[in-house]
């Protein structure tokens, strides 16, 4: 006989406590789930507002070196205020709306820019990106700048050649091709493929790579062994024809640095005008008349300051080395220009009084007329320190000259010249090939005879800086066996004008460290950036 179940009051009670147990727990795993859920889509939208804003600052960096590329000594974003920098991050701020490729206004960016001054080409610039209606930022910082002739140890627009007895020290670039037969410490490289070098820089009549070597060079470095892969040919070619632009804005600068020809800087015709107020920045011409022998000496001092001299005369014989020059003082002890650029429309003779602290460059040219101004180093010519903090260039219309009259005469020393030097026209170099049928080293007034030269171990050179030449560069010449001039005799290579044991260094502080002003070879270039925490 079947009988019937009953529940009791108490089982559905229990029954009843269960389901709502059952529910409060899945309301609160569903609760708990959205809120994971939630964060996790507020993580998320962070996130992605974090990066937006990181490509905001981003674009906010690419959109100064753009500026700098177009206008490289803007450092206010086309703005004339503040009038002066904060202290830390620079100019600014100033504040961009950033728009999309949609149009769609995404946020801003806000621009701090701070250029390192003393004539360098880097730019601290540190761009603030903010996503729009939120407070979400994020910061980059990158040093921008551009490369200058001083970036390279050697550059030329003709062909190189490096003996085997020559280090190729720092980057090395010819416009026609190299020969390298001694060591090199960075990168070689040629605009060619291929050349065909002549004699005089260790051509054979055939044709060789852009970078090569001898074969039968096996000392100090094996030729046939040695790595090349840091020899890069073709590369793009360096325009020398850019510097007579750089020479006139140099000369624009040295007028804009005084009240007294300031508003000479911004005529249309600046380049073409030849005052006769001489200031700290800008130095007239003697007379209408151009002569090689005539002009001025500018004699840098430990104190960044300088003395001027009129150069009424030259005599490059050995006799009255003593005494080659016929100086006038004009005034001492001139302070360096806030530009720290000194042009001068004349020829210039150059050395430091015993060192130079500071950083300046000296620019020589006669813009106004078809006559080309050469600079020549009359001595020692010395920074104080060579940390970057100090720093001269010297930019020639023609060339720059070692004069033979610059060493000692005679006994044991190390003659230096430190500094960043560059021919527009011209050459880089200690005499000059004043007779080349002979082989012969002359001087600028005086090229069918042999300059001076020094042969004895304990006589030598050392050049710290760099070089870039339209023509020919080399510390000395080798004139042959027969005698010429003032030439000394080395039992081994003939008969040598100049100094015959050499050292020349790069100074790696150029490298985006230039002295003032100094003319560039490309646009702006990003150096470094890091992100900036600004909630550590």
């Amino acid at each position: 006989m079947r009988r019937l179940l009953k529940l009791s009051k108490n089982n559905n009670g229990f029954i009843m406590a269960a389901l709502i147990s059952f529910i409060v727990a899945a309301l609160i795993f569903t609760g708990a789930l959205l809120e994971i859920i939630d964060v996790n889509l507020s993580t998320v939208n962070t996130n992605v507002q974090s990066q937006k804003a990181f490509n905001i600052a981003e674009a906010g960096i690419n959109y100064y070196l753009w500026h700098l590329s177009h206008n490289s000594t803007d450092y206010k974003d086309g703005q004339t205020t503040p009038a002066t920098p904060d202290p830390t991050l620079g100019y600014g701020p100033y504040v961009h709306q950033y728009v999309d490729g949609n149009a769609i206004n995404e946020g801003t960016f806000t621009l701090w820019i701070n250029p390192q001054g003393g004539g360098s080409t880097i730019v601290t610039v540190r761009a603030i990106g903010q996503v729009k209606g939120t407070n979400i930022i994020r910061t980059v910082q990158a040093q921008i700048g551009a490369a200058s002739f001083s970036s390279y140890g050697v550059v030329s627009d003709s062909a190189l050649w490096f003996g085997n007895d020559e280090t190729a020290a720092g980057p090395v670039e010819s416009n026609q091709g190299i020969r390298l037969d001694g060591p090199n410490t960075d990168v070689a490289s040629s605009a060619n493929t291929s050349y065909v070098p002549s004699l005089s820089v260790g051509g054979d009549g055939n044709s060789h790579p852009g970078v090569w070597c001898n074969t039968s060079v096996t000392s100090p470095v094996n030729c046939n062994t040695r790595p090349k892969t840091d020899w890069l040919y073709p590369v793009t070619s360096v325009d020398f024809n850019q510097v007579s632009s750089s020479l006139c804005t140099m000369k624009k600068t040295a007028f804009a640095n005084d009240s007294s020809t300031a508003a000479l800087a911004n005529q249309a015709n600046a380049c073409s005008q030849t005052p006769s107020t001489r200031t700290a920045a800008y130095i007239p011409q003697r007379s209408s008349s151009f002569s090689l022998t005539k002009g001025y000496l500018i004699m840098l001092n430990t104190n960044n300051t300088y003395n001027l001299y009129n150069v009424n005369s030259e005599n490059d014989r050995l006799t009255p080395y003593t005494n080659a020059l016929g100086l006038q003082l004009v005034a001492s002890n001139i302070a360096v220009p806030s530009s720290n650029v000194i042009f001068v429309e004349d020829n210039v003779w150059v050395l430091s009084n015993p060192t130079y602290h500071g950083r300046v460059t000296i620019a020589s040219g006669r813009l106004a007329t078809s006559n080309n101004t050469d600079i020549v180093i009359a001595g020692n010519l010395l920074y104080s320190t060579k940390n970057g903090s100090d720093a001269i260039g010297l930019v020639a219309e023609n060339s720059i000259f070692i004069a033979p009259y610059a060493p000692p005469p005679s006994g044991n020393f190390n003659y230096e010249i430190d500094g960043a030097l560059l021919a527009e026209a011209g050459a880089v170099t200690y005499g000059e090939n004043g007779d080349a049928a002979n082989n012969q080293a002359g001087y600028r007034t005086n090229t069918s005879r042999c300059t001076y030269g020094w042969t004895n171990a304990n006589q030598t050179f050392t050049f710290y800086g760099s070089v870039a030449t339209r023509q020919t560069w080399t510390w000395n010449w080798e004139v042959g066996g027969n005698p010429c001039g003032d030439a000394a005799f080395d039992s081994v290579n003939g008969y040598i004008s100049g100094i015959e044991n050499t050292n020349t260094q790069y100074d790696y502080n150029l490298l985006y460290n230039p002295p003032p002003s100094f003319p560039i070879t490309s646009g702006y270039n990003i150096i470094s950036w890091r992100e900036v925490l600004t909630h550590p």
